[in-house]
C-alpha cells in the first residue's frame, strides 16, 4: 500500500468501481478501498441475484402456459431450491470476478478494509493508517432501511439479502413494503411456491410509478394469489410456535413463516467519519458534477440519494472521476430509466402522467396495447401497453411508460429518443421492423398525435 495516490475511491459498488476504472484509464494512480467484495449491493445482494431468481420464476410461470400452445408436460416442474441458489451464486461470482479483473487490468490498487474520510485528501483505513490523495471519491452506497417497531429484530424478520441466501422456499411470507424490491421478491417467492402477502403503507403498490403500470402489476399479482394490503402500517412482529405474526396498526394479525422487511434503502454515511461533509436529511449534498461541500471530495451513487439505481450510479461514478481529475461535467438524471423486473416488467423514463399534467396546461397521451401488437399476439403474451406523453405544441416526449414482456429493453429506446430530443412526430415516423414489440413505442407516439392507423378512432 502506497501512502499517496491521485485518487482514492471508497466503496467498490457500481459508482465506486466505475469511478476507479475511469480515473485509472486517464492515467491516475488510483486506490479503491472495499470492506467486503467488489460489486457492491447490486452485484452481490441486489440486482444480479434477484434477476437470476426472476429468470427461474419466469420459467416456472411460462410452463403453466405451455398447454395452451400445444406443449404438454407429463408433470408440473419442480423447483430444486439448492440448485437455484447455486445458479444464482455462480452468476454473482462470475460478475464480481469480472469487476475485479477489470480493476486489476487498469492497475487500480484494491485495498481491503473499512475506510472513513478524515478531511480533504485524507482517507483512513481502519488499522492500516492514512492514505493521502489529490481527490477522494466517496461511494459508500446504501443499506437496507428498518422500521422501529417491536419485534423487528426477530430472526424471522428478514432483509432481502437474507431471503436471497435461503436454501429452502418459505411456506409463507409477509412482504413489508410494496416498492420495487418488495414486489420483485413477492413475484419470485410466489412463483417458487410460497404463500405471499404484501403490506404497503401507501394507498397502492409501487408508489411513484405511473398509475397505469401500478394497476397492471396489482392485477398480475392478484392473479397469482398474492394478497395486497395497502394503506396500513405494521405495529409489531411477534414470534409464534409456527413462525411469526405480523400485527398491523388496524389490529389484524398475519401469520407466516417469515416476514421480509423491504421498506427501501438509506445512504450509508459511515464513510464520512468526522470530515464535516454537508448532509441533508441523511443524504450527502452534491452538485451536478458530484462535488461535495469539501474541496476535492466527490460523492456519486446512492450516497447522495439522487437516483438510487445501479445504472445511475455508473454515470455518476464516471462524472465524479472526471471532476476529480479537474474536468467537471454536469450529470442529467431526469432521463434515467427505472424498471421493475418480473412478469410483466414495468419500465419508465421521464415524467409520469400525473407529473406531466401538474406541470403544464395540457398533455398529449398515446397508449398502444400489446393486445394490438403482432409479435405479442403471435407469442401469446399480450399483457400490458406502451404509454407516450408528449407536449401538445412541439411534440417533445415528456415521459414513456411500458408494462409487458421485455419492457426493460424497450425503455432504453425511449430514453435515447428523449436524450436526443427526438419529438413524437419523428418517433411516430421512424420505421420499425415488423413484427416486433418495439413497434408499440412507435404506435403509441402516433396515438399521442392522433395518427395511429392500428387503433380504432377514440371516443
Amino acid at each position: 500500500m502506497r501512502e499517496e495516490y491521485d485518487v482514492v475511491v471508497v466503496g467498490g459498488g457500481p459508482a465506486g468501481y466505475v469511478a476507479a476504472i475511469r480515473a485509472a484509464r486517464e492515467g491516475a494512480a488510483v486506490a479503491l478501498v472495499e470492506r467486503d467484495r467488489v460489486g457492491g449491493t447490486c452485484l452481490n445482494r441486489g440486482c444480479i441475484p434477484t434477476k437470476s431468481y426472476l429468470q427461474t420464476a419466469d420459467a416456472i410461470l411460462e410452463t403453466r402456459e405451455w398447454p395452451s400452445r400445444g406443449l404438454l408436460l407429463d408433470a408440473p416442474p419442480r423447483l430444486d431450491m439448492r440448485k437455484a441458489l447455486s445458479c444464482k451464486d455462480a452468476a454473482v461470482r462470475r460478475l464480481t470476478g469480472g469487476v475485479r479483473s477489470l480493476l486489476e487490468s487498469r492497475k487500480v490498487e484494491i485495498l481491503q478494509g473499512t475506510a472513513v474520510l478524515r478531511g480533504p485528501g485524507r482517507t483512513e483505513i481502519e488499522g492500516r493508517g492514512i492514505l493521502r490523495s489529490r481527490a477522494v471519491i466517496l461511494a459508500g452506497g446504501s443499506a437496507s432501511a428498518r422500521i422501529p417497531v417491536p419485534g423487528a429484530d426477530s430472526r424471522r424478520v428478514l432483509l432481502s439479502e437474507d431471503v436471497l441466501a435461503l436454501d429452502e422456499v418459505p411456506k409463507s411470507l409477509v412482504v413489508i413494503g410494496g416498492g420495487v424490491i418488495g414486489i420483485e421478491m413477492a413475484q419470485i417467492l410466489s412463483a417458487f411456491g410460497a404463500v405471499v402477502t404484501v403490506v404497503e403503507l401507501e394507498d397502492g403498490i409501487l408508489p411513484g410509478m405511473d398509475k397505469g403500470l401500478r394497476d397492471v402489476m396489482a392485477v398480475a399479482l392478484a392473479r397469482r394469489g398474492v394478497a395486497i394490503l395497502t394503506g396500513v402500517s405494521v405495529a409489531s412482529f411477534e414470534e409464534t410456535a409456527s413462525g411469526l405474526a405480523v400485527v398491523l396498526a388496524d389490529g389484524r394479525r398475519l401469520e407466516a413463516e417469515y416476514a421480509l422487511l423491504s421498506v427501501g434503502r438509506r445512504p450509508d454515511l459511515s464513510c464520512l467519519g468526522d470530515s464535516g461533509v454537508a448532509v441533508d436529511r441523511g443524504r450527502v449534498l452534491v452538485d451536478d458534477a458530484m462535488a461535495t461541500s469539501l474541496p476535492g471530495v466527490f460523492a456519486p451513487g446512492d450516497l447522495n440519494g439522487r437516483k438510487m439505481l445501479a445504472h445511475a450510479a455508473f454515470t455518476m461514478g464516471e462524472a465524479a472521476a472526471e471532476a476529480a481529475l479537474g474536468r467537471p461535467r454536469p450529470v442529467r438524471l431526469d432521463r434515467v430509466p427505472s424498471v421493475v423486473y418480473g412478469r410483466p416488467e414495468l419500465a419508465s423514463v421521464g415524467l409520469t402522467e400525473a407529473e406531466a399534467r401538474a406541470s403544464r396546461d395540457s398533455v398529449r397521451v398515446g397508449i398502444f396495447p400489446f393486445s394490438a401488437n403482432g409479435r405479442a399476439v403471435a407469442s401469446g403474451d399480450t399483457e400490458g401497453f406502451v404509454k407516450v406523453l408528449a407536449d401538445p405544441e412541439f411534440g417533445e416526449i415528456l415521459g414513456v411508460h411500458i408494462a409487458g414482456t421485455v419492457a426493460s429493453e424497450l425503455i432504453n429506446e425511449a430514453a435515447v429518443l428523449m436524450s436526443m430530443e427526438v419529438t413524437a412526430f419523428e418517433a411516430s415516423g421512424t420505421v420499425h421492423a415488423h413484427p416486433t414489440r418495439s413497434e408499440a413505442l412507435m404506435e403509441a407516439a402516433a396515438d399521442a398525435l392522433g395518427t395511429c392507423v392500428h387503433l380504432p378512432p377514440r371516443g
